[in-house]
Order: C-alpha cells, then sequence, then structure tokens
C-alpha cells in the first residue's frame, strides 16, 4: 500500500508538473514538411514524448475540476484511468534518449496501445454523463460545464490520436497500409467530392439499413479558381469523411428545427435519440443512425479542429441545411487545443448568469397567467 501511495503520489505530481506547459499546436503545413523532407523518427519521438504528456496533463487536470457527482460515476472514472495509465506509460520515456532503437520500437508499441486503450473513449465518457442524468436529473450549471468540458476534451482526444497515427503512419507498421501519397493521414490532394461520395455510400447503407430507403445524392462544384477541376483542399480525410456522414443524417426536408432549438442540437446533455445500450469497453455492434447524440457536437469539433467551423441552418417548416468551413491554406489551418489555465479554472467554478434580455415564455398560455388585468 505504502508503495501504491508513493506511486500515485509520484504521478500526481508530474501531471502537475506537465500541465504547467501549454500545448504546441501544429498546422497541417507542418505536419507535411516534416512527413515530406526531414521525416526523422528520432525528432518526432523526442517532440512526442513530452507533447503527448502535455496535452494529457492538461486534460487531466480539468477532469479534476468536474462535479464531484459527475467524476465518480463508474464511466468516468474508467476514462480517468485510462489516461492516467497512458500517462504513466508515456512518463517510463521522460530519460530514454532516442539512439537506442529499441527504445523507438517501444515507443511504436508503445502509442499503438494507447490509441486502442482510448478507442472507446468518447461512447464511455456519453455513458458517464447518462449515469449522471438518470441519477441527478438536470441542472444548468452542470450542463454548462459538461459542454465546456466535453467540448475540451473532445478536442484534445483528436489532437491526440492526429499525433499519434502520423507517428506510427510514417514510421511504424501502419505506413504498409497507408495511401502512398498521403503524408501520415494528411492527403495533399484530398479530393472533396470522392470523400463526399464514401461518407454518402455509408450513411445510405445505414440509411436503408434502418429504413429501408434513402435520397439520392446530388453533388454541384463550384470551383472558382479552375471551373474544369475538382475541388481539392490539404486536410485530413478521415476528419472530413467523420463531419460529412454525420451531415448526411440530418440535412433534409423534413420540416426543419425550430431555431430555439438549434443550439440543442450540439450540445451533449441534450438527445433526442434513444439511450442506447453499452458495456463500457465492450464496445457496439453496430453503428446506429442514432447513438448518445453525439455525432453532431463531435463533427463540429473536427471541423474546428483546424480553425474551420461547421454551421446549421434550419428554416422552419421547410428543412435543414448545414455549411462545413475548412481553411484554404495549410500553412493557416492550425490545431485548435484546450489550454488548462486559470480562465478555464474559473469557468468551472463561476455559474451560468441570469440572462440580461427578455425571456418570453414557450407557452402563451404560462404568460397569460401574470397578465395585469
Amino acid at each position: 500500500m505504502r508503495l501504491f501511495n508513493f506511486l500515485l503520489k509520484d504521478v500526481t505530481s508530474k501531471i502537475e508538473y506537465y500541465s504547467r506547459f501549454s500545448p504546441s499546436p501544429m498546422s497541417i503545413k507542418q505536419f507535411l514538411d516534416f512527413g515530406r523532407e526531414n521525416a526523422c523518427e528520432k525528432t518526432s519521438y523526442v517532440f512526442l514524448r513530452k507533447e503527448l504528456a502535455v496535452r494529457g496533463a492538461n486534460t487531466m487536470k480539468e477532469i479534476n475540476l468536474l462535479p464531484s457527482d459527475l467524476r465518480i460515476q463508474p464511466s468516468v472514472k474508467l476514462v480517468h484511468s485510462w489516461y492516467i495509465q497512458s500517462f504513466e506509460e508515456l512518463l517510463g520515456y521522460e530519460h530514454r534518449g532516442p539512439e537506442d532503437s529499441r527504445t523507438l520500437n517501444d515507443f511504436l508499441d508503445t502509442l499503438v496501445k494507447i490509441r486502442n486503450r482510448h478507442s472507446e473513449v468518447v461512447p464511455t465518457m456519453a455513458q458517464g454523463v447518462i449515469e449522471y442524468k438518470q441519477k441527478f436529473g438536470f441542472d444548468p450549471f452542470i450542463s454548462s460545464n459538461v459542454q465546456y468540458f466535453l467540448d475540451r476534451f473532445y478536442t484534445n482526444r483528436i489532437s491526440f490520436r492526429m499525433l499519434i497515427n502520423q507517428h506510427t503512419l510514417l514510421f511504424g507498421d501502419d505506413r504498409t497500409t497507408s495511401h502512398p501519397k498521403h503524408i501520415g493521414g494528411i492527403d495533399p490532394t484530398c479530393n472533396v467530392p470522392e470523400v463526399v461520395k464514401d461518407a454518402y455510400e455509408t450513411a445510405k447503407m445505414l440509411c436503408e439499413q434502418y429504413y429501408m430507403v434513402a435520397p439520392e445524392l446530388n453533388i454541384e462544384e463550384y470551383n472558382s479558381k479552375a471551373s474544369s477541376k475538382a475541388i481539392q483542399v490539404v486536410y485530413v480525410p478521415s476528419h472530413l469523411f467523420h463531419t460529412l456522414f454525420e451531415l448526411f443524417k440530418i440535412s433534409d426536408r423534413g420540416g426543419g428545427v425550430p431555431l430555439r432549438k438549434i443550439d440543442k442540437l450540439f450540445s451533449y446533455m441534450y438527445s433526442t435519440a434513444p439511450t442506447p445500450s453499452l458495456e463500457p469497453g465492450n464496445g457496439t455492434q453496430a453503428a446506429p443512425l442514432a447513438g448518445f447524440g453525439y455525432g453532431l457536437p463531435i463533427s463540429r469539433l473536427y471541423a474546428r479542429y483546424f480553425q474551420g467551423d461547421l454551421n446549421l441552418y434550419s428554416m422552419e417548416g421547410v428543412g435543414t441545411d448545414a455549411v462545413i468551413y475548412l481553411k484554404a491554406l495549410s500553412s493557416e489551418s492550425f490545431e485548435r487545443l484546450p489550454v488548462f489555465n486559470k480562465s478555464a479554472w474559473r469557468h468551472y467554478q463561476t455559474g451560468p448568469e441570469a440572462d440580461d434580455w427578455s425571456n418570453p415564455s414557450s407557452d402563451p398560455r404560462d404568460a397569460a397567467k401574470y397578465k395585469i388585468k
């Protein structure tokens, strides 16, 4: 027990130490330049062993700021344990130099292990939120904190996987399965219409599986630079695919979404979908069209990760459209990363303030009760 307490105290002090550093955001251009010109495994190792520890420590500091009733839920505790275990494994390379090839090979194996361990972080954390809601109900203050935390937490996870994938695709066994024209996971000439078609076909398959029918795809291209050429961007195809796949399940002419409910579509505490059954760590049998209700908020995080965005535009009674914004220049596509600092800390301590604009009742009959006679 003394040894366990000593090790736990040591890890805690290391988390405190690494959380004092801010993450170092990379641009798509930097990823490309490194992968094309001077892809050195030793350089990548020296950068990642610290950078991943910094990003992990920043995230764990914020987990500790969550309301205790949420933090103690079984699924949240499970996710936290994954992060602590991965952080400990990264600490094992603190003082191991890159000169020994065994160190580099061990590090590759560790990164793959960490990636696999964190593969179900999204649904498991979502399950933790559901566990909390079932026990304690809905609270506006908690909801605000959860929204703030999960946007940052899942963005950090996207960045974690991005760094790990770049390293394993350039230097590990993953490179044998990667596309020959890709630099790691980045496509320098990502054909947007092709990714659109791939995402559509996947969504169509699921739609037909559940509803026996699916709408047809109609693509219109407007390339202002070269009208005869397909639209190409320097981007991560898997990120774009994920975002498009989710959007194909909502962009419609099905009556639209009331304006007052648009923001709720991006809320982690609000979902019209039935709660799926999930045993933490066991995964799911199939990807349903509606799950935890996290598809849209996480798709927006993917779009924002490299300084883009995702917006929904709904006309009530008509339908809903979605627009994805991506940076045209790879030099401007920097990672958008959460930083644990005093501003972040204060956010968890301060409750939502009263609205300083009039907020009429959603039901006119309620308002009539207070009408002056």
